[in-house]
């Protein structure tokens, strides 16, 4: 008995902050000063026929949920809270440095299938190709790969009563999302990223970037 009331209550603390989090991001989206059309959003809290999707270990959920880690570390760039703001725009700040989420489906890079490179918006470094993005479903920028595995850090995310793998910048320490087991192949992962955490760059402008770079 004493088990179920546990899983219950935890049950009931995940959906609440499920929704918490889809208030802060209607709020957001309600703003007038927010860029983001109103077009294709979807509800991430509920499925076409109404049933809630706010479930303990369910991936789609805990993707939409916000991270709560520790991004103190060694990282090669460092800043003060302050220069944070400076550099990244209210929502990079949300969702890098205070590990916030996106809405699903109502996100710059969801629905992208343009080629290119998505780089950590503060440093210019490449963190995941285009060629590794698939369509999961979810309503938010998934890869099967980073780049370069050394660019990203991982670190255990035990909040919600869930289990999960947090996923940052490792130069940095920001946060990008979060990488589930049930991406497909080659590597059978799926990092399911907020856009807020990436800047898209078109393949022909990257590869003039590199030979300016390069020259």
């Amino acid at each position: 008995m004493r088990i179920i009331l546990l899983a219950l209550i935890t049950q009931a603390a995940v959906c609440s902050a499920f929704a918490q989090e889809t208030q802060n991001n209607t709020n957001n989206l309600n703003n007038p000063n927010n860029s983001m059309t109103q077009n294709n959003m979807k509800a991430e809290s509920s499925d076409n026929k109404g049933t809630p999707m706010c479930k303990i270990n369910d991936p789609k959920s805990g993707c939409a949920l916000p991270s709560n880690v520790s991004l103190e570390g060694k990282h090669n760039i460092s800043y003060t809270d302050a220069e944070w703001k400076k550099i990244l725009t209210p929502e990079q700040y949300r969702v890098m440095r205070k590990q916030g989420t996106e809405p699903a489906f109502h996100n710059e890079y969801w629905n992208n299938h343009e080629e290119g490179v998505y780089v950590n918006p503060a440093t210019g470094t490449p963190l995941f190709s285009s060629k590794d993005k698939f369509d999961s479903g979810t309503g938010w920028p998934s890869f099967t790969k980073p780049i370069s595995q050394d660019v990203v850090g991982e670190t255990v995310d035990k909040s919600y009563g869930m289990t999960r793998t947090e996923v940052h910048s490792a130069e940095d320490g920001s946060h990008l999302g979060h990488v589930f087991e049930d991406g497909p192949a080659p590597t059978g992962l799926r990092y399911c990223i907020n856009s807020a955490s990436l800047k898209f760059i078109p393949q022909k402008e990257w590869e003039k970037m590199q030979a300016e770079k390069n020259k």
